[in-house]
């Protein structure tokens, strides 16, 4: 049941303008070159208008692979396919899992998450919306939707491809996840730390240190893994991913294209001034050769 007739689901000319308009996303990104300012994570700053850090993530990443899930069941009817190939369905699961992961599982796994503002919650969820409509239109009904379509290339094309593809694409989220936990052992290491004073204050003095109670902005520079040479493994390795979703689609999928370019171009400013900020925080010395996010190059 369609919630907004020719708009949710899109009917195909206007899937296609989201699609279209969605390929400059990378213009609007290009402003972070030329701010400093970006309202979440180690940036965080003070606003009486910013959203609890958990609350903003799940709400603002969430709804790119409901809306996915919804277009995909609903989509087909519309379009009179009785059943989509099980192809579209594997794509569609894959997104679905990293966004269990990173919207769901995150912000109950994270110790603490910093503070988020509205304009960045506002364009996250605009960027997560258009990437689920774009996609899942694709493969709810507007991309390939029989076998047929999926096999008119040569076999490894089709088949081989994929298994390829997903091989890239869950070698990528498992760094990614590897990554992140590293993140996290900072802050668990912190509380760990902050629990054993307390502890130590209460049985010499019967007082405990409540004032050191929050990890927010605990912050270090991580050693393991892809950490000992960039110091944004995290977005590489999703990078890695989402061009291992790409594969599986193929090289005509302009959804997943669309989406690994935006992802890119969002994520780099962040992570090349993230190296900024690093060394202001830090020191060059302490930093050492680590790149921001390529090994060796950038």
């Amino acid at each position: 049941m369609a919630l907004i007739k020719d708009y949710m689901p899109p009917s195909r000319e206007n899937w296609e303008w989201v699609v279209y308009l969605f390929q400059f996303f990378p213009v609007l990104a290009s402003l972070q070159w030329a701010i400093s300012w970006y309202g979440a994570g180690k940036t965080s700053s003070n606003s009486r208008f910013n959203i609890p850090g958990k609350i903003a993530w799940l709400t603002m990443e969430a709804p790119g692979f409901l809306t996915l899930l919804y277009i995909m069941n609903t989509l087909p009817a519309e379009q009179g396919i009785a059943s989509l190939p099980w192809e579209n369905k594997v794509m569609g699961a894959l997104f679905v899992i990293h966004y269990i992961y990173r919207a769901i599982m995150t912000p109950f796994l994270n110790p603490s998450m910093s503070p988020i503002h509205p304009l960045v919650w506002l364009f996250a969820l605009t960027f997560q919306l258009s990437n689920g409509t774009s996609i899942g239109c694709w493969l709810g009904g507007y991309g390939p939707t029989t076998r047929a379509e999926w096999q008119k290339e040569a076999n490894f094309k089709a088949g081989g491809r994929m298994v390829f593809g997903i091989m890239i694409w869950a070698l990528g989220l498992l760094t990614n996840v590897y990554h992140d936990d590293e993140l996290r052992e900072i802050r668990r290491a912190a509380i760990r730390n902050q629990k054993k004073r307390a502890a130590e204050a209460d049985s010499s003095t019967g007082k405990g240190k409540s004032g050191e109670k929050g990890v927010d902005k605990v912050y270090m520079i991580p050693q393991n893994g892809l950490f000992t040479w960039i110091l944004y493994p995290h977005y590489l390795c999703e990078w890695i991913e989402w061009g291992g979703f790409w594969i599986v689609g193929g090289w005509g999928c302009v959804p997943a294209r669309n989406f690994l370019v935006n992802e890119i171009a969002a994520m780099l400013p962040r992570a090349v001034s993230g190296k900024r900020w690093y060394i202001e925080r830090f020191g060059k010395e302490k930093v050492g050769n680590r790149k921001a996010i390529i090994p060796g190059i950038l």
